[in-house]
């Protein structure tokens, strides 16, 4: 596992270093969406409503709109925050373990003891288990602040995040508020059949069926052939996804090739080969780099691969913004 963040829980004047880890994660099968015709992939993208362009996620920052004004919020601004740069998980109190609501919990986190003696996180999970207490802690954690309760979890302290009051929705259901008579016989029987099927709960007895039968499913679509290849799915533009570039291979591998047959017609020495490896070079950057300029190529007859290879890297680099602007010229 890789630490998230790392901090020092803190409580009167006792400070003990932590990382902290996601204590879970999700095993569903990853699916995408495809189009029902011809099984391309469906992109999402950021576009600007004011120039139309795709917008990288690195220039992207937030705002809050209060019906007439927007204020913009860069990431400088975020990160000033007193609340965001603290470091450390506060415990506010320590309240007898019943009174935390189960509704009340959502993400939970592992802590390690990040220090050259685990002497105090031992000490603070020994006196957690034998006041049968748990610690009410407050701390930021990605531009939230954020309630949790600290508990033992066998020898590990685990952090678990609390929703806020505000958070929790009241139940109110008028027909709940009408009388009902239950009867001792009616009592004793349901309480014989909570007692029929009384047991210890091990988590490890249960299974996600869905998941398991969707694996079938996709297994067997695999091996009756009823799939597509892969490559055969994917545009020929480069797409900019979670924040970061997917290349486009295809187009990358014929901007090379074709990079690297004007590069050898280029060093025969004719006009006419000459002229073939500049339109070649053309199409090359057209189609796989993705870039509205068109440079010829040149000729390098010793180092045909390492050219290959920086062709493959422009095409990768190039936004896909710029395409259609190429395919126009």
């Amino acid at each position: 596992m890789r630490a998230i963040w790392k901090g020092a829980l803190t409580f009167g004047l006792v400070n003990v270093p932590v990382k902290v880890y996601s204590a879970t994660e999700d095993h569903d099968v990853p699916l995408h969406q495809v189009h029902s015709t011809d099984g391309g992939r469906i992109r999402y993208q950021r576009i600007c409503e004011i120039d139309g362009e795709v917008v990288p996620y690195s220039d992207i920052d937030r705002a809050y709109d209060d019906g007439e004004k927007t204020v913009v919020l860069t990431k400088d601004d975020l990160a000033s925050l007193p609340s965001e740069r603290s470091r450390e998980i506060d415990v506010v109190e320590f309240v007898p373990s019943e009174q935390v609501d189960l509704l009340t919990l959502d993400k939970a986190y592992y802590l390690e003891p990040d220090s050259a003696s685990p002497k105090a996180y031992v000490l603070l999970r020994k006196t957690l288990e034998q006041t049968d207490r748990t610690a009410i802690v407050r701390f930021s954690l990605r531009q939230k602040t954020r309630l949790a309760a600290l508990r033992v979890r066998g020898d590990v302290l685990v952090l678990q995040t609390l929703l806020w009051a505000d958070e929790v929705r009241e139940a109110a259901f008028p027909s709940l508020d009408e009388p009902v008579r239950i009867s001792a016989k009616e009592l004793e029987l349901s309480a014989s059949l909570v007692e029929s099927f009384a047991s210890d709960f091990d988590p490890s007895d249960f299974a996600d069926e869905y998941q398991e039968e969707l694996r079938t499913l996709i297994d067997a679509k695999l091996e009756k052939g009823d799939a597509l290849d892969t490559t055969e799915t994917f545009g020929d533009r480069d797409e900019e996804e979670s924040g970061g570039e997917v290349i486009d291979l295809m187009a990358a591998l014929r901007a090379s090739v074709e990079r690297s047959r004007a590069a050898r017609e280029g060093s025969a020495g004719t006009a006419s080969a000459s002229s073939g490896g500049d339109q070649a070079g053309g199409k090359a950057t057209a189609s796989g780099s993705g870039t509205a300029k068109k440079t010829p190529a040149k000729k390098a007859p010793a180092k045909a691969p390492a050219k290959k290879d920086a062709a493959a890297k422009d095409a990768a680099k190039k936004p896909a913004a710029k395409k259609k602007t190429a395919k126009a010229s």
